[in-house]
């Protein structure tokens, strides 16, 4: 089962671009973020056309998360839970194959210190606790998606450049080894531990040519989807295509477990539609 994680900066933007890598790379599940369209403008012809269900959460210009998949997704949940009043789209979860996976997408934080810093942490905050309830529900559990955090000093092209940028704060990274110490595991960084290992870069300044990146793009895997990791990876192809995105595709791959999934696999929690 290949899982990929793409920040698709503008999906009618980026539309051609998707649909090819749809193709070559052909991914089981592919979640995406900064959609940046509402629900009604989402491509979702050209997605079915070639081969895919789409669940979207979107809103108009900014922000936007969508999950596409082979096989039907069932068990949706929309927005991260926590706080009623954010009304960002930044949160989708669904249950496909037996596997619970998550699209999420991040504030980026800056500047920091001030309140979008504030928030970034606060909804950091949530996903720990919500990234928790689901380890207690037991199962396979993908979160993917654009985090915009660079964990440690390798994931960054040049750290003294990026020291005061809330990508790489001290808060930052410890929002996200809170994650890592509930059990996830940073697949792509578990079996690739090369430096120069980048998701984004940016348009200015001949980041992509020069190689001057960042990775902030990352697929967290729960024990139980950890033991079935079999390859992870970026995707470095898409950046260098014609109107692309300044984030590439980062994938998993799990064997197949070894009970298949099922209706018996776990009940609807609370707060989740099941849309069968």
């Amino acid at each position: 089962m290949k899982i990929a994680s793409w920040n698709v900066n503008s999906i009618r933007v980026r539309l051609p671009g998707l649909l090819d890598w749809l193709a070559a790379a052909a991914p089981d599940v592919l979640l995406l973020q900064e959609t940046k369209c509402q629900d009604r403008d989402f491509p979702h012809a050209e997605i079915a056309a070639a081969g895919y269900h789409a669940l979207a959460h979107g809103q108009k210009t900014f922000n936007g998360v969508a999950i596409l998949s082979r096989r039907p997704a069932r068990q949706v949940r929309v927005g991260l839970p926590g706080d009623d009043g954010d009304d960002q789209a930044r949160y989708l979860e669904a249950e496909i194959d037996g596997v619970r996976v998550a699209s999420l997408y991040l504030p980026n934080g800056n500047p920091a210190p001030g309140p979008k810093y504030e928030y970034k942490l606060a909804w950091m905050a949530r996903l720990a606790r919500h990234a928790a309830a689901l380890r207690a529900e037991g199962g396979a559990v993908v979160l993917g998606g654009d985090y915009n955090v660079c964990p440690e000093e390798i994931d960054v092209c040049e750290p003294a450049a990026w020291r005061d940028d809330a990508l790489c704060l001290p808060d930052s990274r410890r929002a996200f080894r809170r994650l890592l110490h509930l059990g996830y595991l940073d697949a792509v960084r578990a079996l690739d531990p090369r430096p120069g290992l980048y998701s984004w870069w940016d348009y200015q300044g001949g980041a992509w040519p020069r190689d001057r990146g960042l990775r902030i793009d990352h697929l967290l895997l729960s024990p139980e989807a950890a033991d079935r990791l079999a390859a992870a990876g970026i995707d470095r192809g898409p950046r260098g295509a014609e109107r692309a995105s300044d984030h590439t595709p980062a994938w998993v791959e799990l064997i197949p477990a070894a009970v298949s999934s099922g209706d018996e696999i776990r009940n609807c929690p609370p707060g989740v539609a099941d849309i069968d």
